[in-house]
């Protein structure tokens, strides 16, 4: 099943941006997408299907982002890493 969400924007922010309707839906898609994953009530996988773009490019995305893909800490990275 699929709903659809509908936001109005003001024609005047549509031009300030200089992007065409289509352009901002594919980014206000993908900016939630981004954040919804951010705050952990998505997988990345169903994130990217949000955001309308494949899971390795997703992932890609939040980096560039600066959006960590890991929970873990790098202080649990170091003990998993010397196997304690």
């Amino acid at each position: 099943m699929e709903e659809t969400v509908t936001i109005h924007i003001p024609a005047s922010l549509q031009r300030q941006l200089n992007r065409t309707a289509e352009e901002l839906e594919r980014d206000i898609r993908l900016y939630a997408a981004l954040m919804i994953f951010r705050l952990g009530k998505l997988s990345s996988g169903a994130a990217s299907e949000l955001a309308g773009v494949p899971r390795v490019m997703f992932l890609d995305l939040c980096a560039e982002y600066g959006i960590p893909v890991s929970q873990i800490t790098p202080e649990e990275l170091r003990r998993e890493v010397e196997g304690g």
